[in-house]
């Protein structure tokens, strides 16, 4: 870390106050934002898709409980994948603080993983979650959402994230670390019981769901990602952590 100079108290005052001018400026642009998102189209939803639960079959509809919005997690966790992903149960660490909160602004939340329900239950009771889990592992959710992939479409480079055509970023890295990727989905629910897709968000639009990003952030440190192999390289499962500083 390049320490920055030490000034007198009145001198980091004027300073602080400039910066919080920026600060202010980016807090209107996210709020302009999030109304702009806010109009985006609908999308009606005309196939029925059937998970699986602990309790059996459930479909996108009865993921909304008795709300109107339901906000779905794409979590990493591939067909034969021993454990989720690290960065994805890092995200996932959040969740359930959260749901109480959300349920009382009329949302509901879920989290829809590609590998079959039995490879998910073990994992999530190792992890001490709660939040709704199931799987898309008979269906086209996830490639309908575009959150999964097949080996050819990795190694073509012809995966289509976060709206673009992309490719394996990283050639070292086993080809089916690649075929499953995070990201969010939004869905709204009518009287009539018709549902839409109102937005989706993937990649680094799902920092802001990280709390501890927000903290990392204010830190001189800061992330202290530059140099890993990716940025979230540092992450573990959080029973994976030794004592100390990583």
């Amino acid at each position: 870390m390049n320490r920055p100079k030490v000034v007198s108290p009145n001198d980091w005052l004027k300073a602080r106050r400039d910066l919080l001018q920026q600060e202010k400026e980016l807090t209107r642009r996210r709020d302009e934002l999030a109304a702009a998102r806010r109009e985006l189209p609908w999308v009606k939803i005309d196939k029925n898709y059937v998970f699986e639960g602990p309790s059996g079959r459930v479909t996108l509809s009865d993921l909304f409980g008795n709300r109107s919005q339901l906000i779905v997690y794409h979590f990493m966790f591939g067909p034969g994948w021993q454990e989720g992903c690290p960065s994805c149960s890092f995200v996932a660490d959040y969740f359930d603080a959260s749901i109480p909160h959300l349920g009382a602004r009329d949302v509901a939340f879920a989290v829809v993983s590609h590998a079959p329900f039995a490879q998910l239950a073990p994992f999530k009771q190792r992890m001490g979650w709660k939040f709704p889990w199931v799987s898309s592992f008979n269906t086209s959710f996830n490639t309908d959402y575009h959150v999964s992939f097949s080996a050819e479409e990795v190694e073509g480079r012809t995966m289509f994230y976060n709206y673009e055509n992309t490719g394996k970023p990283a050639p070292e890295v086993p080809t089916a670390l690649f075929q499953e990727t995070p990201g969010v989905s939004v869905f709204y629910k009518d009287e009539n019981g018709d549902i839409f897709h109102t937005y989706s968000v993937y990649a680094r639009g799902l920092e802001p769901g990280v709390g501890a990003y927000f903290f990392l952030d204010l830190v001189p440190n800061g992330r202290n990602e530059e140099g890993l192999p990716w940025p979230m390289a540092w992450v573990r499962h959080h029973d994976k952590y030794e004592q100390g500083v990583a």
